[in-house]
């Protein structure tokens, strides 16, 4: 997993102090706002609406207990006692005071972390599977890459400023997690007829307001030339995307301009001169990355499967939790369990100081202090005995964490909109807060099934409204709060960008308008194993804009 090495250790060390001067020198007058904003954006620090927000990387969404008690202290000494987890994996404190922030960042070196690359033109953080080295389905762990993209990226002297901020996903399964294809580069671990892995490429994905499904640009990059295949999609990005128009910056207008047959000759021609060089990754510092990652002292246990059927009769919440919030492991007698941070009636993604201390317990006790943060805001234990099932279960009741809700209606990706941000221009967790309530009877979430429901609070798409299987889009209009419907979208193997379906609806609305989409998919679905998502390709969209508008 991410470790400090002696130079990001010196060097994040030598960032805390020079950005401690700098923010002295903005309170004491010397600098102004328009100064100040370069710097505090290099060291994750945005100006909300209401106060600054430090957003916090968590590379490729891995923790272990002593850095989530770190956060958890950072919440309560120098914020409102809690952190929001992100879509990127990371956290967020939305309310620090500015001198603070410097002694929060010692804090975060004295653990191995940082906020370095959270923000502005330049590489973010890197994620991947939350089960990645766990999930039974995996062809490959892909965390190794992800650390060694981490280190290749982290501060690249030519990267520090490209046209727009970048995004890379990887995931090692066949089934996506990840959202790859919404990626600036996506990549996916496949096997080739020799059985070798390697990685397939996509480029130019993205939401925000010109949603693209990446393009698949190279089926198939060796290990030892993914490094030099990246600087080369990256350079030629560097090279012709634009500069003038921010809102045309991203690759994927790149892309879409060029044509992926144009990009992939410019890659191609760049590669040409890369491959073979410094970027060839031998397969002895593959193996010293992967030596981080190693298995954690796995045991033998005689029970390798639990009875969920007999559970739910014993005891029905904790029954429903079995069902929604495990994941199949590649060890016999072990699971990986998701922990919903989607209470009902609560904002989606926010961990209390106490909670998050909670769950470094846990972790620390049964899952080989380790946790993971993943981008549909919830947190991983990625390796948890089966037969310490109900222990596990029975802390995150007392921590208040233990929703058995993953995958349902209720388990809503959400941006922190116009409660908080200053480029939202709509509010959105009110309206996931009232959705929650509206389906919180656990009868009516399972009879739905796999329904995710993904809110923005404006165009830049932060809650991922786009790939919502029913996506919602805060915008302003005549000075109030209208909400833009969207049906079909898909962040998995199958992207799809989601369809608007017509005129946006007031706050109050909406509830009742996401229940008349459910039940429309409800009376039409061929069985109760057709998810909603398969039922609406199957239909189209004409019955569900029937069922929201009438027969126009």
């Amino acid at each position: 997993m991410y470790r400090y090495d002696e130079f990001d250790a010196a060097f994040v060390s030598a960032r805390a102090t020079q950005f401690r001067d700098q923010v002295n020198r903005r309170i004491a007058g010397e600098i102004s706002e328009d100064q100040f904003r370069p710097l505090r954006l290099m060291n994750g620090l945005y100006l909300q609406l209401h106060a600054y927000m430090f957003r916090i990387a968590i590379p490729y969404g891995t923790l272990r207990s002593r850095q989530l008690r770190k956060l958890a202290h950072i919440a309560r000494t120098y914020d409102r006692g809690y952190g929001h987890f992100t879509t990127r994996t990371n956290i967020q404190f939305n309310w620090p005071k500015l001198i603070d922030v410097p002694d929060m960042i010692d804090h975060l070196n004295s653990v191995e972390m940082h906020s370095i690359q959270t923000s502005g033109n330049c590489i973010r953080n890197t994620t991947t599977d939350q089960f990645a080295g766990a999930a039974a389905d995996e062809i490959i762990d892909p965390r190794p890459i992800a650390e060694i993209i981490r280190q290749w990226s982290s501060l690249h002297p030519e990267f520090s400023y490209l046209p727009r901020k970048f995004k890379i996903a990887l995931t090692g399964a066949p089934s996506d997690r990840a959202a790859i294809k919404f990626h600036d580069i996506g990549l996916k671990a496949v096997t080739n007829a020799a059985g070798e892995i390697g990685w397939e490429v996509w480029v130019g994905g993205g939401l925000g307001r010109t949603p693209m499904v990446g393009k698949l640009i190279n089926a198939d990059v060796p290990h030892v030339d993914l490094l030099a295949y990246l600087e080369s999609i990256v350079r030629v990005y560097n090279r012709y995307g634009r500069r003038d128009n921010k809102f045309k910056a991203r690759i994927k207008i790149l892309v879409h301009e060029e044509g992926i047959e144009t990009m992939k000759a410019q890659v191609e021609e760049e590669f040409a001169q890369t491959r073979g060089g410094a970027l060839t990754l031998p397969q002895q510092e593959i193996d010293r990355i992967t030596t981080y990652f190693a298995d954690p002292p796995f045991a033998s246990y005689p029970a390798t499967s639990i009875d969920i059927a007999r559970e739910k009769i014993l005891d029905p919440a904790y029954g429903r939790w079995l069902d929604n919030n495990l994941n199949a492991h590649r060890v016999p007698g072990y699971v990986s369990i998701t922990i919903s941070l989607k209470p009902i009636g609560k904002p989606p993604g926010d961990a209390s100081a106490e909670q998050m201390e909670a769950v470094a317990d846990i972790a620390e006790k049964y899952s080989f202090d380790e946790l993971r943060v993943t981008h549909e805001q919830n947190l991983v234990l990625p390796h948890v005995a089966i037969a310490n099932l109900r222990t596990v279960y029975d802390a995150l009741v007392d921590a208040e964490l233990a929703a058995g809700n993953v995958g349902e209606i209720t388990d809503i990706i959400c941006c922190p909109g116009m409660d908080f941000c200053s480029l939202a221009t709509a509010r959105s967790i009110p309206i996931a807060e009232e959705l929650s309530r509206k389906f919180s009877s656990p009868q009516r979430q399972k009879e739905i099934g796999d329904l995710k429901i993904k809110i923005s609070g404006c165009i830049n798409a932060c809650g991922h409204h786009h790939v919502g299987h029913i996506g919602i889009l805060g915008v302003e209009k005549k000075g109030g709060e209208l909400y833009q419907i969207t049906v079909g979208g898909d962040a998995t193997e199958n992207a799809a960008v989601g369809k608007i379906l017509g005129p946006g609806f007031e706050a109050e609305e909406v509830p009742n308008a996401v229940e008349r989409l459910v039940d429309a998919y409800i009376a039409r679905r061929e069985s109760v194993d057709e998810p909603f998502i398969a039922a609406f390709r199957r239909l189209g969209d004409k019955p569900f804009k029937e069922a929201l508008y009438g027969n126009e």
